[in-house]
């Protein structure tokens, strides 16, 4: 019993790598402070935030607030109009 040899796969820092799901993993890079995963968090969020506000800024824009107040006038007589 004493002099059973205990195997564990560990790496150079000492931390058991056998049996770690995806949590542990992404808990890792997360709280590890590490440059690289630093960087790669920043860049995630940039396009989880960027892609959606990219493809909503690309339409027609308005020129002036009179314009778009000019556009609306017109499709609310339009709208009146033919309900009559």
């Amino acid at each position: 019993m004493g002099n059973e040899i205990k195997t564990s796969s560990t790496t150079a820092s000492g931390s058991s790598n056998v049996g770690r799901g995806f949590r542990a993993r992404m808990e890792h890079y997360i709280y590890s402070g590490e440059k690289k995963h630093v960087m790669a968090g920043i860049a995630i969020i940039a396009v989880v935030f960027g892609a959606p506000w990219f493809l909503m800024s690309r339409g027609t824009k308005h020129q002036s607030h009179q314009d778009y107040m000019e556009k609306a006038d017109k499709a609310r007589s339009q709208r009146l109009s033919s309900a009559k």
